[in-house]
């Protein structure tokens, strides 16, 4: 289904034409003066030089032609060259009617791609906090975009699970429990199948041992000595990192599902540890990496850099593994085995030029084919009032599910809040889950709402608002809608008999000139992915609804057509909030 606004081009561009002017002058974009007209034509501005005519002449002639138009019901001619145009509210009907028909709205899909998305990536043994959480929620929302486009998506969390923090905590738990069976080399039997620790320990275990690396040598030491003792294999090592695994993502999963955040796979940094030897060896056959100051390391720098880009590490001078070899060893591993077109890594904005480094060498290796797309969104912090890193009151760093909680407890009382104000009765098992789902909306719309390379201010006050630009107004709006639906349908009405009609008034009209901007909009999005712009798409959308409704008595207007035509637009509008917020990853209540 084609866009709106090329259709009005398509119009315009055949009046150019039978003006005698070249047709590709008449492309129409919005109005930046929606108090003057709906949509404009700048062409006669640009057309004026090739034609050595005023602007307002030519614009004048154009206008002439559209004098009969089916799409347009006022062009104007305005100094100096400028066309103004309303649309017939014939033409958007139809065009609503189609929508309302189509799947998808009508939107037409770009092709399908093979893409996988690496985002989350929290470290085992350590509880979620605020710093994971935008990694979540605009991969989550990336993720379903591209799906809604028509790609074949795959979403990886990529976990932190190898390395010296396993090292730390097998170190710690030797400390403290010494005669536990996985440290007895002579054991040949099963192991237990129930973990020597709790989640809630295991919490505690790490950042304890971690400390006292940094300052007892003898005890870092012993944790390289468990490191190395792990990677090499060792029984006891393995049946204990097994339960560290199994205990940390039980708990990340509790959480993520909290989040309404999905993974297809859940693959970590040691799925690849044994292929990176291969990939070492390899790189050096190639001759791509060479040994510096004792280092492996590959030269990405090219000649058309303006900064400096140092070379990738590959091994260290001890001739362990780092990030970027566990990150090249990933990127080889997906290429084998799921063939993706497109790589799509969701991480701090930081990390912009470690990603510049692993994408150039992986291509410059060959781990990728040519055609392999190599994308790194990078996103900015989400900060407290101070403009700093958001903190708890205390100054640490707030537990995500500690956050989801103030959530949570905060929307709760708003809802109370707002049964007082309207005088009805509340029950509380259904506030509360109404209160998950209201503050799952004001966390995502809060963050998803910035352009994800920026930073933002956390602010729980204007978040968990039900008014402005905000995740629980979205959702009042459509609340407000089903509302309507449900007591029109008790009215013995049937939404399935409903046809969108011409707009009878301003208000109606924008709500339908709103609605028309969604292919449009969807277009941009999934071209960019960028979840923002649905965002800002639905704030408008809800406003213009808001504005309508307000203006017009739905379910007491006594002509049945003019009503059920409201109806229709209205179970349309729906539907496409509906849509736009799953996008997002969140979902509507019933009530609120």
């Amino acid at each position: 289904m084609q866009k709106i606004l090329d259709l009005i081009s398509e119009e315009m561009k055949q009046a150019f034409e039978a003006a005698g002017y070249d047709p590709e002058l008449g492309k129409a974009t919005l109005s930046n003066r929606p108090d003057l007209c709906e949509y404009q034509c700048n062409g006669a501005m640009a057309g004026a030089k090739k034609y050595h005519k005023a602007p307002l002449m030519i614009a004048q002639d154009v206008a002439e032609k559209l004098q009969e138009s089916s799409v347009l019901s006022e062009v104007s001619a305005v100094a100096p060259g400028f066309l103004n145009m309303r649309v017939k509210e014939s033409f958007v009907r139809d065009y609503l009617r189609d929508m309302s028909g189509a799947e998808k709205f009508g939107f037409q899909t770009p092709g399908s791609k093979k893409i996988i998305i690496d985002y989350g990536g929290p470290n085992v043994a350590k509880p979620l906090h605020v710093g994971h959480l935008r990694s979540g929620i605009i991969g989550e929302s990336i993720k379903r975009i591209c799906r809604y486009a028509g790609h074949e998506v795959i979403g990886d969390i990529h976990l932190g699970d190898w390395g010296l923090q396993m090292g730390l905590i097998i170190t710690e738990l030797q400390k403290r429990q010494p005669d536990l069976i996985y440290f007895d080399d002579s054991y040949e039997g099963e192991y237990p199948k129930e973990a020597p620790f709790t989640i809630s320990e295991l919490e505690e275990i790490y950042p304890t041992a971690s400390a006292k690396s940094k300052e007892d040598e003898a005890y870092k030491a012993d944790a390289m000595e468990a490191t190395y003792k792990l990677q090499s294999g060792v029984r006891g090592y393995r049946a204990l990192w097994d339960h560290i695994i199994a205990v940390s993502v039980a708990d990340l999963k509790k959480n993520y599902v909290n989040l309404n955040v999905e993974f297809d796979l859940w693959k970590g940094e040691s799925d690849v540890h044994d292929m990176i030897p291969g990939m070492v060896e390899e790189m050096k056959k190639g001759g791509y990496a060479y040994e510096s100051d004792g280092a492996l390391v590959v030269d990405v720098k090219e000649e058309t850099d303006t900064k400096e880009v140092p070379p990738c590490m590959i091994l260290k001078s001890d001739g362990a593994s780092l990030y970027n070899t566990t990150d090249l060893a990933t990127i080889m591993d997906r290429m084998e085995n799921f063939h993706p077109d497109r790589l799509i890594y969701l991480t701090d904005k930081r990390q912009d030029l470690y990603f510049e480094q692993v994408f150039r060498c992986a291509r410059k290796t060959k781990l990728v084919n040519e055609e392999t797309e190599l994308i790194h969104i990078g996103f900015g912090t989400m900060n407290g009032k101070d403009g700093k890193p958001f903190k708890t009151r205390e100054g640490g760093v707030m537990r995500l599910e500690n956050l989801i909680r103030e959530i949570n407890e905060e929307m709760i009382r708003k809802i109370q809040e707002n049964a007082e104000t309207k005088g009805y009765e509340i029950d509380m098992e259904q506030a509360g889950e109404t209160a998950k789902i209201v503050g799952l909306a004001a966390i995502k719309y809060g963050d998803l709402s910035n352009q994800a390379s920026k930073d933002y201010i956390f602010d729980m006050d204007r978040f968990t608002s039900f008014e402005g630009d905000t995740g629980p107004y979205i959702l009042y709006t459509i609340v407000r809608i089903k509302s309507i639906l449900a007591k029109y349908e008790e009215q013995g009405g049937k939404l399935t008999d409903t046809v969108i009609q011409e707009a009878t008034n301003v208000s109606e009209k924008s709500l339908m000139l709103e609605l028309a901007k969604y292919n449009a909009m969807m277009e941009t999005v999934c071209e960019e992915v960028a979840p923002h712009k649905i965002c800002a798409y639905i704030y408008d959308l809800a406003n213009a609804f808001n504005h309508f409704y307000h203006e017009t008595k739905i379910l007491t207007e006594e002509d049945q057509e003019k009503k059920a035509g409201w109806i229709a637009l209205l179970t349309l509008t729906r539907d496409v909030l509906e849509t736009c917020i799953d996008l997002l990853g969140f979902s509507a209540p019933e009530r609120m």
